[in-house]
Formats: structure tokens, C-alpha cells, sequence
């Protein structure tokens, strides 16, 4: 005798070689011995032959109607014998008892199962739902199939259109069109963005890294809301006509300076900080604009201001305006140029100029002073901000020639690139950075013998992060050092010049000892400063790679930082180059072929020619590991245009 049994929700067949009752001692077509139990067999049989009878019940069973058998069942609960009595009107022989056991077993959108063996019809309402949530699966799953052929072709389905940005930085994978993206992408071998841009949905590989970062860090656009800005009171008018320096597209400018000789011969050097913190009060609506963006975002060609334009505008040191100013004022002994004092004011000064870098240096350079050669505006001034800050820098412990860096400058036009550079350390750099140095140091110092709390950048073991408590900077050199020169373009900048302005006045601190929206401030702005420079960062490389497609470079120029890590010479470009033969020395200058350039994965492959000349075996740092050790010098390039903003 033979019996048909379930076992993990399928039928089987196998003859009995002994009943136990309640279990039965089988074997398998394969020949396999097994235990089944007598409740999983669904019925006996000796005709047809084991291999042939699984084959031919279903052979029957595919014949069978499934509405007309749904419309034979009782409205009660069945067995699969009763309805298949009902079905073919006759007692069933074992063939067609097996054959309706494997449809009802097969439908259970008609049939529900109640037990073994047994089932009941589903409801009409009940059927009529699942019929069409089947006939939706099916006409979603023939759509998806749909769309993935058209990705295959490299056709963008019209579907995908509406949802571009979802897909290419969000995607849903519960959606039928990442469904047919993946399959796609699988069947191609390519990514989701590279298989998309090869469908043209793409409209550049910039405008890609740019709406990514968008998406991510501005859901809601980058505009902003009109702000009425706070009254202050009446400033009183310094005696100062003072004079910016900053690249030629900078807008939101934040310090300037001032000189003037004293009636008993000493020198009083003015530096005078935008002071946006007197129209934007904490929490007030200004400030909360400030708070969520945090920074200024560069990128070469365009920039993300913090504040809206109307703020800036009212608050940049703009030339031919008098402009609310937060002074230090600093005065110098004429023959040694000894600091002797410190006076810092809350004032209205007049910006007499904004010099730029591109007309200014070729005036104010090493040569220039060299030679006594003072034929430009500010001439004399800038030659007296030389030679103290040289004695400020060597102070702090750091040796004139010690940064020998070069700056690159990103210029975009019309879709082209170049790429200039400017040695830092020049002497616009360090009047400017040395100034930002010694203003930032000293309020900061202030600030803690006041029992005022402020937001520091301390340095120590290598490590830079930023704390609420005075600390040393040693890469600096200092005792303490905060952020507070730069209000227009960061957060921090502006949160310590309400709590300067609030010591200056006599007033409570804006924020309190152990206030936790301090803390939180410092938390979000490391956040979203280290996510800002990261991009800054991409936006420079992706702009690198352009060039060497715009200058149909094939072979270029590197040298080698550490193994395989190489930075081309032209160029910040850092990159791996795999193919270099092992264990070159650090600053060896290789010649390698640029095989592939992708603009959508910012890689460059390329592979080795030659070796032009070893190295020292002396490893260099990457622009990213000596950012924070420079961060001061670096100061001075705060400018839009895809400078870095330290």
C-alpha cells in the first residue's frame, strides 16, 4: 500500500513498510527510509505506480476550474474528499481525490487552509479584495519588468522622472522603480547614478554632487526668510579710517584695520570685526537662521551664506560706509613695537577701502619691502603691520619661513576651470592672519578672567577640538584661542561676540557658565563644519578631475606622500596610484598615464611610466592632516570661491 502525505507544506508519495498506528514507516522513490506520522497522511492508494501517480494527479489538477470548484464549496468548513465528490459527481477514485487536494492547496487567495486536508471558501467581499490586490501585484510586477528592460537599453522610463532625486539619494526600496533600478544595475554591472547618467537623466555630474548635498544638509532650499533685524543703541564714532583685505570676491567682509600714530609717538593698530551679533540677539529670529545653518558653505564658483543677504549687507565692512564694529585696539611701542596695551570698544568706524589680493600683492610682497618700495595706498601702513607681525609671529614661537605651503585658487567660468595658486605665509597672509591671531587669543583670554564662558579651539597631543574652557593651542603656540573674527560666515564667531559685547557693557552673559545650549552649539557646529569642509573638499577634487579632462591631460606629474598615495604636482589632487613599484620613497616625482576619469565616483585611475627623480623618504602630510595645524594661517583665506575656510 502507498500513501500521500504533506511535509513542509508539499505533497509527497511513498510506500508503507510498517503501520505503527499513530506512525508509519515509509520509503521514498529515492529509496530513503523515513517516520511519518499518521495525521499528515491525506490519503491511500495502490494504483497508479508511485513515480507515476504525483504526475499524473497534477496533470489532473491543472485541468480543474478554480471559480467553478470555489463555487461547488459549502459555505462551511470541507474536506478535500467532499469537494471533490461535488466536483466531478461521483465518489472520487484516489487520481482525482490527490488532483483536488493539489488545487485547493494551490489557490489559497480562493481557499483558506483550516487543517490538514481540510479548507474553507473564502468570502465573496473577501475573494474580490485578494483577486485585486493579486491583479495589482501582477500589473506592478509586469511594470517593474517593464522599466528594468528600458534601464537595460539604457532608457529612462517616464516613470523614474518625477522621482529622480529620491532614487539617486533616498530610494524606497519597497517601490516597484528601485526594484526595476536594482535589477537593472545588476543586469549591467553598473551603479544606480552611473546606470541613471548613462539613461541621460543626469543633467551634469556637478549639479549630482551638488543636489546630493542638498538633498542631505538643506531639505528645505537654500533661501531664507525675510528678518527684521534688533535696534541697538547709538555706537560712539571711532577715529578710524580703516581698510579690509580680502580676495576679489568676497562679500561677507568680516575684519579691517586701522592705524594711527599716537601724540606720544606710539603706534595704535586698530583691528575692527562686522559685529552682526548687535542686530541678532539670542533666539531671536535672525539668530535662529544663524543657528540652523551654522556656516557659510564654500565651493569652488558659488558659495551657501549663513546669513541672508540684507543681514550681510548691513554689517559687511563695506568701503565708503561706516559700519558697527567690534575694536581691539592695540598699542605699540614705536621703536621695539612692544605691545603696551589692549582697548577693545563696541563702536561705528568708517571703512576707508577694501583692498584685494590680486591688485594688492603684486604692490605688498616680499620685494616690495625688501626694497622700500612704498608707491601704493596703505603703503606705510601695511609695512608697519609687517614688521609687527613678524614680531607676533615669532612670539608665538613660529619661525618666519616655517609655512612654506601653497594655496590653490579655483576659478569658474563659463564652465572652465583654473586653477591658480599663492604661496601661503605671503605677507598679506600673515598681517592678516597674525592680526586674527592676536584679537582671538586676547578675547578669548579676556572672556575667562571675566567668568565669561566661550566656545575655544585648544590643540593638545595633536588633537584639535573645541571646548567651552580656555585651553592651549599648541599648534598655535597660544594660551588660549577662540573663533571670533569671522561673525558673518560662522556661528561660533557670532555667539562669542555677543558674550565679548556683553562683557565690554557690563551686561549678563548671553549664554551663562554651564548653559546647555552652549554645549549644543559647539556639538552641532562641529557637526556641520566637518560635513561643510568635507564637501568644500569633494567640490575642489570633482574640479580637479575637470581640469585634467579640460587640459586633455594624458601624462602627468606627482609625488609620492606615502606608498601609494601620490598628489599631482599642478594641481591639490591626491589620489592612489596602485601601479607604483613598491616601497618608493615619500617625495619621489613620478610620471603616471591617466588611464580613466569618473566625475560621478571623483576617481582617477591611472598607471605608472616612470620615476623622474627619488625622493627623501621624508612623508608629507595631506592638505586634510595639516589643516588643523595651519588653521590660523589659513585664516586668511576665508573667501568664497572655493578657498579654505578654517
Amino acid at each position: 500500500m502507498n500513501i500521500l502525505y504533506e511535509e513542509d507544506g508539499s505533497f509527497k508519495v511513498g510506500s508503507i513498510m510498517t503501520d505503527n498506528t499513530s506512525s508509519l514507516q515509509i520509503e521514498s522513490l529515492s529509496g530513503k527510509r523515513s517516520k511519518v506520522k499518521a495525521g499528515n497522511v491525506m490519503l491511500h492508494f495502490s494504483q497508479p505506480s508511485i513515480p507515476e501517480f504525483l504526475p499524473q494527479a497534477e496533470a489532473l489538477a491543472a485541468d480543474i476550474d478554480v471559480e467553478f470548484l470555489w463555487e461547488c464549496c459549502p459555505p462551511d468548513e470541507f474536506g478535500f474528499e467532499q469537494i471533490a465528490t461535488e466536483y466531478f459527481g461521483h465518489k472520487p477514485d484516489p487520481l482525482e481525490a490527490a488532483a483536488a487536494l493539489i488545487r485547493l492547496h494551490s489557490a489559497p487567495v480562493y481557499f483558506h487552509r483550516k487543517g490538514k486536508g481540510r479548507y474553507r471558501a473564502a468570502p465573496p467581499d473577501v475573494l474580490k479584495a485578494a483577486l485585486a490586490g493579486a491583479e495589482k501585484k501582477r500589473q506592478a510586477q509586469a511594470a517593474q519588468a517593464h522599466m528594468t528592460a528600458q534601464l537595460i537599453r539604457f532608457e529612462l522610463p517616464p516613470e523614474f522622472t518625477d522621482l529622480l532625486t529620491q532614487l539617486l539619494y533616498n530610494p524606497d526600496r519597497n517601490t516597484i522603480e528601485v526594484k526595476a533600478l536594482e535589477a537593472a544595475c545588476a543586469a549591467t554591472h553598473l551603479s544606480a547614478v552611473h546606470l541613471l547618467d548613462r539613461c541621460g537623466a543626469l543633467p551634469s555630474s556637478h549639479e549630482y554632487h551638488l543636489q546630493k548635498f542638498l538633498f542631505e544638509n538643506f531639505p528645505r532650499g537654500t533661501g531664507f526668510p525675510s528678518v527684521e533685524l534688533a535696534t541697538w543703541d547709538e555706537l560712539p564714532m571711532g577715529a578710524v579710517n580703516a581698510f579690509s583685505i580680502d580676495d576679489a570676491t568676497t562679500t561677507e567682509i568680516d575684519d579691517a584695520f586701522s592705524v594711527e600714530k599716537l601724540s606720544n609717538g606710539n603706534w595704535r593698530i586698530g583691528v575692527h570685526i562686522a559685529a552682526p551679533a548687535l542686530g541678532m540677539p539670542r533666539d531671536s529670529d535672525g539668530d535662529k537662521i544663524a543657528a540652523a545653518r551654522l556656516s557659510t558653505v564654500y565651493m569652488p564658483g558659488q558659495k551657501i551664506t549663513m546669513l541672508p543677504d540684507s543681514v550681510v549687507q548691513a554689517f559687511t565692512l563695506c568701503a565708503d560706509r561706516i559700519c558697527p564694529a567690534l575694536s581691539m585696539y592695540i598699542e605699540v611701542e614705536q621703536a621695539t613695537l612692544s605691545i603696551m596695551n589692549y582697548e577693545s570698544r563696541v563702536e561705528r568706524v568708517h571703512v576707508a577701502a577694501n583692498l584685494r589680493h590680486d591688485t594688492l600683492e603684486p604692490l605688498f610682497n616680499e620685494e616690495t619691502l625688501a626694497t622700500g618700495k612704498l608707491d601704493y595706498p596703505y603703503a606705510e601702513e601695511l609695512t608697519l603691520l609687517w614688521h609687527l607681525v613678524q614680531k607676533l609671529e615669532a612670539g608665538r614661537g613660529k619661525s618666519s619661513d616655517s609655512q612654506q605651503q601653497v594655496d590653490y585658487n579655483f576659478n569658474i567660468a563659463n564652465d572652465h576651470v583654473s586653477i591658480t595658486t599663492r604661496r601661503r605665509g605671503s605677507p598679506i597672509d600673515k598681517v592678516v592672519s597674525e592680526l586674527m591671531i592676536l584679537v582671538n587669543c586676547e578675547w578669548g583670554k579676556h572672556l575667562a578672567e571675566h567668568g565669561f564662558p566661550g566656545i575655544y579651539r585648544t590643540q593638545q597631543g595633536g588633537k584639535v577640538r573645541m571646548s567651552t574652557v580656555a585651553a592651549p593651542h599648541q599648534g598655535l603656540g597660544v594660551a588660549q584661542y577662540m573663533w571670533s573674527s569671522s561673525p558673518l560666515r560662522r556661528y561660533v564667531d557670532m555667539v562669542n561676540q555677543r558674550q565679548i559685547i556683553a562683557m565690554l557693557r557690563g551686561e549678563a552673559a548671553a549664554y551663562p557658565k554651564n548653559d546647555t545650549a552652549l554645549y549644543a552649539i559647539l556639538r552641532d557646529f562641529d557637526t556641520m563644519y566637518t560635513i561643510y569642509n568635507e564637501f568644500q573638499r569633494n567640490m575642489e577634487r570633482y574640479w580637479c578631475l575637470r581640469w585634467l579632462q579640460q587640459e586633455q591631460a594624458e601624462l602627468i606629474e606627482a609625488v609620492v606622500l606615502r606608498e601609494n598615495l601620490v598628489k599631482m604636482t599642478e594641481i591639490p589632487l591626491v589620489f592612489r596610484a596602485p601601479s607604483l613599484p613598491e616601497q618608493l620613497p615619500a617625495q619621489t616625482r613620478v610620471q603616471l598615464a591617466v588611464t580613466a576619469i569618473d566625475l560621478l565616483d571623483l576617481s582617477l585611475q591611472t598607471r605608472y611610466v616612470a620615476t623622474i627623480a627619488t625622493g627623501s623618504g621624508t612623508a608629507e602630510e595631506t592638505e586634510e592632516e595639516t589643516a588643523e595645524s595651519v588653521e590660523a594661517v589659513m585664516t586668511v583665506s576665508e573667501t568664497e570661491g572655493g578657498e579654505t575656510a578654517c
